[in-house]
């Protein structure tokens, strides 16, 4: 369900906004939220709520690794798009579950009328590192409706 209004999102987003996304701001469209759901140090594997408002989107990207690796996106809330590099774009819901695999150039972000929420989960692997890339082409995130 589409949540064009952040008072309403944020009484649906179970896993909370969280912080302004700062660190990664360079590599968004908009702005985004980052909500640790882990502690590095403590956990294996690190789990963030990671919000959208409308429109918001992060850059093509990779998530490098020797062996393992990847990144799997559980959509929480509101609605998004996910896409692989020449590969249709893929509607995101509640419930939606994405498994990226390492070394796929993909994106993923808020739809333009809809605050949009997502568990991202970092995939272990050795030698893992994230490639950031080139911003989505504005005529193309607009031709998704």
């Amino acid at each position: 369900m589409k949540i064009p209004e952040k008072d309403a999102f944020d009484q649906q987003n179970c896993f909370g906004l969280g912080q302004a996304n700062t660190a990664y701001a360079q590599y968004f469209i908009g702005n985004s939220y980052l909500n640790p759901l882990t502690k590095p140090g403590e956990c294996p594997v690190f789990l963030a709520n990671v919000s959208f408002e409308p429109g918001c989107r992060n850059n093509w990207h990779i998530h490098r690794a020797k062996s393992g690796g990847g990144q799997i996106l559980i959509c929480t809330c509101g609605e998004g798009w996910y896409q692989e590099e020449g590969k249709p774009a893929v509607s995101l819901t509640p419930g939606t579950v994405i498994v990226i695999p390492a070394n796929v150039k993909h994106w993923h972000g808020a739809k333009q009328d809809s605050w949009f929420s997502h568990i991202a989960l970092e995939v272990p692997g050795e030698e893992t590192s994230s490639e950031w890339l080139e911003a989505v082409d504005d005529a193309a995130y607009r031709a998704l409706g």
